[in-house]
């Protein structure tokens, strides 16, 4: 998710600091590209090859048999020091000789990641997620309804402005030790943890220092949590953001839960947000035991996986379906991790004449992790409905080849992971290594194109695509990471139509342009030249997806996108300069968007589900977007061939794009009737009326094109051979012409 624009300034200055005093002072980061098997240190090219245009260079498979890497600067998550604490447990268990404690020992630890408790494996009951509905939630006293107590949901964000109707806690209306925040799980619950936060606020402080937990069956007896008989006093938080579990001495079983703030920062008030972790118990007299959640039919892998287990995972599905399936990596991150992708199509490894391209790209943010397990999820899903002959699947793979990036931001994960769903907070992993973030650390083409534009440069002196890298991007000592220039080469090699970047934290699609026009706005709607377009391939996304399309849903934080149709124009939203979607637009032929795809940005493993059957729909008719609009050839009239870089004019939109490497191209529209133009340096443009129809295939726009006199005298110059007389006769011709023409009458 985005982070807006006071808040942002703030964390970019903190990461910075963060990410000099966190880094090895003798390391100095390099970024090596395979090129034909060797490695050369190299920087982001301008324009030349750009989007594969030119002759691209292969990306080698990958065996995922090779060790993973070790770096001592990165432990990565399945090599934590929970290992020894279970070699201390084995020791203390040897002790006791009942099997039966050895086996319950096993059973009931927890595995990382996973938000639980060591000794019980209880999930949160969904405060982050909604699962708990804001009806559960009642609180002694309220300041305000924007500080409610269905504000007080772990991780939820408040506002940027000092006035903002909804702030990011519940907070109190009275100072003292018998205020409450209570939570009704609707059915027998065995609580084993209580997750607490303080107030998510730019303006103000606050955060519960200590509290109590109650447990009730009726709301009338409530029962306090004691260790033995003393009531037990939690220490809670020291900041406002940073999320304190404390595990319950001894599970407490009940229906309703309080936590009782006794002691708060000195200089706020008593405000907090809040998950509780619990296991539901089965009660055949409640009717809330009787409500399910539609469960996947799908047999995939519902868990979170860190680097080692991705790899394992992505590795099965190449070897069940080898003749489909590819993986290779695009580079390395900051601490040597690769960046894997799954190629799927019926012809892996390379370009098919006429095929689109298509990517979807997930964890830009590390800590935004439901994007990486959809993608893997969906490797899974292909794969085994491929094997099933699923016409939809078949058709989707022969007809495309679609590139999956579960991890670009693979060091920003582990950080996370490490951590775990509940208590790696709001911002832990957001960052790479370097502390950069990804999606402010792509070069800003849009303000060079606004200054050409405002000038009446465009097109005739400087072009509406394609537009180079500025020279100061690609110096050695800019800071640009090398996950950023990983994708920037990929980008670069192939010729990719259609993109999505999966984030979290919010539910809602954002398309083009990500960065306000005017410099000085923190917001301010800015249209691209396709915005119909950008809007259709947003809404495709959005109306699809079973939450948001669900009008009667809540809110994740304090922007209603329901009233927009869950869809916003980036910079209408927050501006954002540097982003990847507007690089791709403007460098590239790629139309881009980003789906938000769920308000908790790190679900725990049992949400997993159900995020899955709430997206797989939309994943799936996102990318059949990349064959709407025309697709065709350019080709040399007198040879046949195709003509690379050939630039595709559409009259009234300021926004061309250029052939493949072998002539093919492909230009996303909505129906309508288009005069298309095909042109190319050396040779005679040609134009045509093309209709776009509103099946669910491209038109096929073909063009000839011839080359010019002059362009024919140069290839025949160059190749040393002898003029032909009809074309000396004719320059002779022309030669005549001129001179009489300047001669006084």
């Amino acid at each position: 998710m985005y982070v807006t624009p006071i808040v942002l300034s703030v964390l970019c200055t903190a990461a910075c600091i963060w990410g000099a005093s966190a880094a090895p002072k003798n390391v100095t980061a390099t970024l090596v590209f395979k090129v034909s098997n060797k490695t050369q240190s190299k920087s982001p090219s301008s324009t030349q090859g750009a989007n594969g245009t030119a002759q691209p260079t292969v990306y080698v498979s990958e065996d995922l048999e090779e060790p993973v890497p070790k770096d001592r600067r990165l432990r990565l998550s399945e090599e934590k020091p929970a290992d020894k604490k279970a070699k201390v447990v084995k020791k203390k268990v040897k002790i006791v000789k009942t099997v039966k404690v050895v086996t319950k020992v096993k059973e009931e630890k927890t595995s990382p990641g996973a938000g639980g408790t060591e000794e019980e494996h209880c999930p949160p009951l969904g405060l982050e997620s909604l699962r708990v509905s804001d009806h559960q939630l009642r609180a002694s006293s309220i300041k305000r309804y924007g500080l409610g107590s269905h504000r007080g949901r772990l991780n939820i964000q408040s506002g940027i402005y000092d006035d903002d109707f909804y702030d990011g806690a519940w907070c109190a209306g009275e100072k003292n030790q018998n205020q409450w925040l209570e939570v009704d799980a609707r059915r027998l619950t065995r609580f084993t943890g209580v997750i607490t936060q303080g107030k998510n606020s730019i303006w103000t402080d606050d955060w519960v220092t200590s509290y109590k937990v109650q447990v009730s069956n009726d709301t009338h007896t409530w029962k306090t949590c004691k260790n033995g008989t003393e009531e037990v006093i939690f220490k809670a938080n020291k900041d406002p953001d940073t999320p304190v579990l404390n595990k319950l001495p001894t599970p407490i079983v009940g229906r309703y839960i309080r936590i009782n703030p006794q002691t708060w920062f000195e200089n706020g008030t008593i405000c907090l947000r809040a998950e509780i972790l619990g296991c539901p118990l089965p009660d055949p007299n409640t009717v809330f035991m009787w409500e399910q959640e539609p469960q996947p039919t799908d047999k995939l892998e519902f868990k979170h996986h860190n680097y080692k287990e991705m790899r394992k995972l992505m590795k099965k599905v190449n070897e069940d379906c080898p003749n489909i399936t590819r993986v290779y990596s695009i580079g390395k991150s900051y601490l040597g991790l690769k960046m894997y992708v799954m190629e799927i199509s019926d012809n892996p490894g390379q370009h098919e004449l006429g095929e689109p391209e298509f990517r979807y790209v997930a964890g830009m943010h590390g800590n935004e992790v439901l994007g990486r397990e959809l993608m893997l999820n969906l490797m899974e899903y292909m794969c085994q409905e491929y094997k099933k002959e699923n016409p939809r699947i078949v058709r989707l793979i022969k007809e495309t080849r679609i590139h999956l990036l579960p991890s670009m931001n693979p060091d920003g994960y582990e950080m996370a992971y490490k951590l775990g769903s509940e208590l790696s907070g709001w911002g832990i992993g957001r960052w790479n290594y370097q502390g950069l973030d990804l999606n402010h650390n792509f070069a800003d083409l849009n303000t060079p194109l606004w200054d050409a534009e405002d000038n009446e440069q465009v097109p005739e002196h400087f072009p509406n695509h394609y537009i180079p890298i500025p020279e100061y991007y690609t110096m050695e000592n800019a800071t640009v990471a090398p996950e950023t220039r990983a994708i920037i080469d990929w980008m670069q090699k192939i010729p990719f139509v259609l993109s999505a970047n999966l984030h979290g934290g919010e539910l809602v699609v954002s398309y083009p342009f990500d960065m306000a026009r005017s410099y000085w706005m923190a917001k301010e709607l800015t249209p691209t030249a396709d915005d119909a377009m950008f809007r259709w391939l947003a809404t495709v996304y959005a109306s699809s997806h079973r939450i948001m399309s669900d009008d009667n849903r809540r809110i994740c934080h304090y922007d209603n996108f329901m009233r927009v149709g869950n869809i916003i124009n980036g910079a209408n939203w927050h501006t954002v300069a540097g982003s990847m979607n507007d690089f791709s637009y403007l460098h590239t032929n790629c139309f881009e968007v980003t789906v938000e795809l769920s308000c908790d940005k790190f679900p725990h493993e049992v949400e997993l589900p159900i995020e899955w059957e709430n997206n797989k729909e939309s994943l799936l008719l996102y990318i059949e977007q990349v064959h709407r609009g025309i697709k065709g050839v350019v080709r040399d009239k007198d040879t046949n061939q195709g003509v690379p870089e050939a630039v595709i004019v559409v009259d009234g939109l300021n926004h061309d794009i250029r052939t493949a490497v072998d002539g093919d191209y492909w230009r996303l529209l909505n129906p309508g009737e288009y005069e298309v133009t095909a042109k190319a340096e050396g040779y005679h443009p040609s134009t045509k009326y093309c209709h776009v129809s509103y099946e669910d295939r491209p038109t096929i726009c073909d063009f000839y094109i011839s080359k010019t006199p002059k362009q024919r005298l140069k290839e025949l110059l160059a190749n040393g051979k002898k003029l032909p007389k009809e074309l000396l006769l004719r320059i002779r011709q022309l030669r005549n012409r001129k001179l009489k023409s300047r001669s006084p009458k």
